[in-house]
């Protein structure tokens, strides 16, 4: 599960209703998955679904937490008999599997034990040598898996799934089929920093994000490297400069390398990718904090469907960017 800890920030932040060209703003936030959520859409009949919503999201927690003991996730870590996971648990294996694929392995939700281990998970962390990681290794491997009639089969019991590098993106569509199901055009939800705009306001005015500038120590909106404009798009970001751990001189990053076992050393410190729904680009933030910036490079320019916005660190230390053509676009800003 996703920390309290976001990074990216929501240029609109008031919590109120107020009418405008004839459509009411509607906005209200809460928590789930173990971090926030905020809500924004007009609506001519100033409908409020904030009950109906948090109802949804609970249900998803039914499906995809591991903090929920009688989740279809957990159930399926237990090795309980005859669980049958269902459309969503389906939906995000199926996700999850394409992004393990064309990452070439870097996406990977079979890798429960290694976060367990390092740390990031349930138990307390272990004291990880290369022996342990070797012990684990041979239990992380999406080809290890499969799923029949939904139900999901498993080489070897010791595997564990991980659904949380895609999980809050897929809440939030989920959040937003449910918003047009209701004839909902213009709304912006954002689930612990994983955002999908659609339509815009009233006065023609975009949906505006900030990209959080990867600082140790900041308080949580402190700076800005980027402002952006979002339409009919969502964006999600990965980065490795909030949750982890030191110990010995070494920082340990939450995110993993399933192929090697060990946390990502690289200059990579952030990035934000853009797709038409909030899962795919989750799970492919994670990617490619996995793989490294010169790695995505390449695994981009047969992804036309993607934009994305890397920032890293260059010898000296400076902070530095690359994106692609298309995530210029709507690229409004830049700070230093």
């Amino acid at each position: 599960m996703k920390s309290l800890l976001y990074f990216v920030v929501v240029l609109f932040i008031f919590t109120y209703c107020t009418t405008q060209n004839n459509k009411i703003l509607i906005k209200f936030s809460g928590e789930t998955q173990g971090t926030y959520y905020v809500v924004t859409y007009y609506d001519t009949q100033g409908q409020n679904y904030q009950d109906e919503i948090e109802d949804l999201l609970k249900d998803f927690d039914m499906v995809a937490s591991m903090w929920v003991e009688n989740s279809i996730i957990s159930k399926v870590n237990r090795n309980e008999t005859e669980v049958e996971v269902g459309e969503i648990f389906t939906a995000l294996f199926e996700i999850s599997k394409d992004v393990n694929e064309k990452s070439g392995g870097a996406f990977d939700p079979t890798i429960g034990p290694l976060v367990n281990a390092w740390g990031f998970g349930f138990p307390d962390r272990m004291k990880v040598d290369q022996h342990i990681v070797d012990s684990l290794l041979p239990y992380i491997g999406f080809d290890k898996v499969s799923l029949e009639k939904f139900e999901i089969v498993k080489s070897d019991p010791h595997i564990q799934f991980d659904f949380n590098a895609i999980a809050q993106g897929y809440s939030v569509d989920l959040v937003g089929q449910f918003l047009e199901e209701k004839g909902i055009e213009d709304y912006l939800i954002d689930i612990g920093g994983e955002v999908l705009g659609k339509g815009k306001k009233p006065n023609d005015d975009l949906w505006k994000l900030g990209i959080e500038k990867p600082t140790d120590n900041a308080e949580y909106g402190e700076g800005l490297k980027a402002i952006i404009h979002l339409q009919n798009k969502a964006m999600a970001t990965s980065g490795n400069y909030r949750k982890f751990y030191e110990e010995d001189g070494i920082r340990y990053s939450h995110t993993i390398n399933p192929k090697t076992g060990y946390p990502v050393q690289h200059s990579l410190l952030s990035v934000s990718v853009l797709a038409d729904d909030c899962a795919m680009a989750d799970a492919w933030a994670t990617a490619f904090m996995v793989s490294g910036l010169e790695r995505s490079k390449e695994i981009l320019k047969n992804l036309k469907n993607l934009q994305a916005y890397f920032i890293y660190s260059d010898q000296s230390g400076a902070l530095q960017t690359y994106y692609t053509r298309g995530f210029e676009k709507i690229l409004i800003e830049e700070m230093e």
